[in-house]
Formats: C-alpha cells, structure tokens, sequence
C-alpha cells in the first residue's frame, strides 16, 4: 500500500497563507508613527538650545518648561514645545525670548541652530560678547539684541550671514569701530547701534545707502546716536569743545605775564643800547675839543 505524503495529511486551514497589507493600512500606519518619527529632535538643535539654557540665569522661570525632555523632542511638525521658540518642519526656526529678565550671555552654541531665521534676546541683562560664531547661522533674518548690556565689538563675521534684514544692537556698552563689513548686506534694511560705546567713522556703505524715498537715506542719525566718538554722515558735524573759565583765564595770565616779560626786556635793551651811544658820543665830542684846543692860537 502506497504510503501517503506527511504533508497530504495537513490540513489545509493550516497552511500559512500569504500577508498582504491593504493601501488604507499602510496609509494608517503611516500617521501612527509620522509624529514619533517627526519628534525625535535634531541633534544640532538640542545641543543649540541646552547650552544655551545653561548660559542662561532666569530668577523669574519664565521658562520653566525649558527641560532635558523637551530639549530632546522641542518639536513636532510646526507645533513646538519650548517657551519662546517656534518650529518649521520639525526644526527650530525662531527664537523670541524679550523681556524675560535673563541673565548671563549669549551662548556661541547658538550657531547649532542651524535653521534660525529670527534670534530676539532683547530688554533682557545679558552680558559679555556678541559670539562671532552667530555667522554661522547663514539663514538668520532678523538679530535682536538690543537693551542688554553686551561688551566688546560688534564681529565683522556677521557679515557672512546674507540674509540678515535687521540688526538691531542699541542700548549696550559695544566698543570699537563699526565694520565696514556690515555695508555689505545688502538685503540690511533695518539697522540700529545707537547709545554704545563705538567710535571712529560710520562705514560709508551704510551711510550712503538709500532708502524707500528717493534721495533719503536708508539709516539716519538715529541709527547712530549716543556713540561720544563715533563721526560721519548722517551725524551732524562734531563741533569743537569750548574752553572752560579756568583755561581761559590761564591762558589770559599767561599772555599777560610773556608781554610784561617781553616789555621789560625790551626796554631793558633800549637803556643799554642808549648808555652805549651816550657813552660813545661823549669820547667823540672830548676827542674833537682836545683837537680844536690844540691848534687854537694862545692869547
């Protein structure tokens, strides 16, 4: 008797039959896992915004939900977690955090941030220098960090950022010289270094750039005001200090005293010229008396 196959005596509701998943299932599986997939964090923007938390005092925790947890996830699509701080495509893209009453400086890690197109730290207590690794961020737009108490100069390598629309630095205590750099923005149409410490000329590729009005110029004084030492169009021309009293006096007593010296000396001089001739003539005329008593006849 013919034996029959082992697998002849499966039965056919056994057998493994094929998986085939629908387009509807894939479609929803898809937008289970989209914002797990979405919210895993850019590792340049939580390295970015933890450093720049830890360079950050805040007395008034106003960012409270600036944590490890949300530095690891701070978005998901457009929607962001982080106080201050706004999303596009899952990465940070802008950064407003004015008024917070933060303390400390601005952190170079700043330039992780790789997508930033706005960075406001302003009317806060910032201090030490604007990081010159802020050039980095070659989509920033908009830099704010006006009424902090920022030292040192303004980097040149702010340039490199061509998208840059607005700087705005006033009210801080920056030094040095404007760069000449910075007239090389071209897209630069809003601009503000007023109440610093900066001196020498204003770059004449920021001074001399129209504006919206014909003939006007894009940046006038007040871009420009309260720098002591800073000069050049469109300030006013810097009028001579006026001497004080005492300098005016001094300077009249001591007028006073070389024209005595000098009088005194003069007619000093003329005395001894005129005892010189007296003295002179008077041996002329005793020499001519003795010659003419000589030849006169005795009577």
């Amino acid at each position: 008797m013919a034996r029959s196959s082992p697998l002849s005596s499966v039965s056919p509701h056994r057998q493994r039959q094929p998986t085939h998943v629908t387009m509807s299932e894939a479609t929803m599986l898809v937008f289970i896992l989209l914002p797990f997939l979405i919210a895993s964090a850019d590792p340049d923007d939580e390295s970015c915004l933890s450093n720049l938390w830890r360079s950050f005092e805040d007395p008034s925790n106003s960012l409270r939900n600036w944590t490890k947890l949300t530095f690891s996830s701070p978005c998901n699509g457009f929607t962001s977690y982080l106080e201050g701080a706004t999303c596009n495509n899952g990465r940070i893209y802008k950064l407003s955090l004015p008024g917070r009453f933060l303390r400390g400086s601005v952190s170079p890690f700043l330039s992780n941030c790789t997508n930033l197109q706005t960075l406001d730290l302003s009317s806060n207590f910032l201090m030490g220098p604007i990081p010159a690794e802020l050039s980095s961020l070659l989509n920033l737009a908009v830099l704010n960090l006006s009424s902090n108490s920022l030292s040192g100069q303004i980097p040149p390598q702010l340039a490199l950022c061509a998208y840059l629309n607005v700087i705005d630095l006033h009210s801080n205590q920056l030094s040095g010289p404007i760069p000449d750099q910075l007239g090389l923005l071209v897209r630069l149409s809003a601009f503000d270094v007023s109440y610093n410490r900066l001196s020498g000329p204003i770059p004449a590729l920021l001074a001399n750039r129209t504006g919206p009005a014909a003939g006007l110029p894009r940046f006038n004084a007040s871009s420009f005001v309260g720098n002591k030492d800073l000069y050049g169009y469109p300030l006013p021309p810097v009028r001579g200090r006026g001497l004080s009293v005492l300098a005016i006096v001094g300077i009249g007593l001591g007028s006073g005293m070389l024209s005595l010296v000098l009088s005194f000396t003069a007619v000093c001089i003329w005395l001894k010229i005129s005892e010189q001739n007296a003295a002179t003539a008077s041996g002329i005329m005793n020499g001519e008396d003795g010659k003419i008593s000589h030849h006169m006849p005795d009577y």
